[in-house]
């Protein structure tokens, strides 16, 4: 079990990994033993988006990834927003360009990072204009672009199928790199 942080955030006492009885039986969670605060460790709703613009889908690269990777456009949901609203609203601070319509790939689970991401088709328009945090961006043919096997990945594969088209996944960097550490 992760701990996302070791203090309790109402009193500041050291959290401990506690089992107690809770409905589903008994759980081991990190609790606080002063004041009985409990850290649930929910899964953070992480937006995300298969963008096609022009006719092609545009996969974009974060300032802070290693290597070459590209990816669909993610972001966090705000206080007061819908989902839909909410990837409308990263689509455009992330690229500029103005959401047309959207439409729902699906829901997927990203337990290594502990997001569960909700996914939209989103047919956009504009001028691509990056955000500071992207460095790069690339439209690819639809016959052209390859998925990923994690996350993002499967949304954007199932994606792909609803246009009639097979995905294709590469090997990630970083799996390549675990198994030259392994062998």
């Amino acid at each position: 079990m992760t701990q996302a942080f070791k203090f309790c955030p109402q009193c500041a006492t050291p959290l401990a990994l506690i089992t107690q009885l809770e409905d589903g039986g008994e759980k081991a969670r990190w609790r606080c033993t002063a004041c009985s605060y409990t850290h649930w460790n929910n899964p953070t709703p992480v937006l995300a988006a298969v963008i096609e613009y022009e006719g092609q889908i545009l996969l974009a690269r974060n300032a802070a990834w290693p290597g070459k990777m590209y990816a669909l456009i993610t972001g966090f949901m705000e206080a007061g927003e819908t989902p839909e609203e909410g990837i409308a609203r990263e689509i455009s601070e992330e690229t500029a360009l103005t959401t047309d319509a959207l439409k729902l790939l699906g829901v997927y689970d990203f337990q290594r990072m502990n997001q569960i991401i909700i996914a939209y088709h989103a047919v956009c328009r504009g001028a691509v204009k990056l955000s500071p945090e992207l460095v790069d961006y690339r439209l690819y043919k639809l016959e052209d672009v390859k998925c990923w096997p994690a996350g993002t990945g499967y949304a954007l594969a199932e994606f792909l199928r609803s246009r009639g088209h097979t995905p294709e996944f590469i090997d990630p960097v970083w799996r390549q790199e675990a198994e030259k550490l392994a062998n």
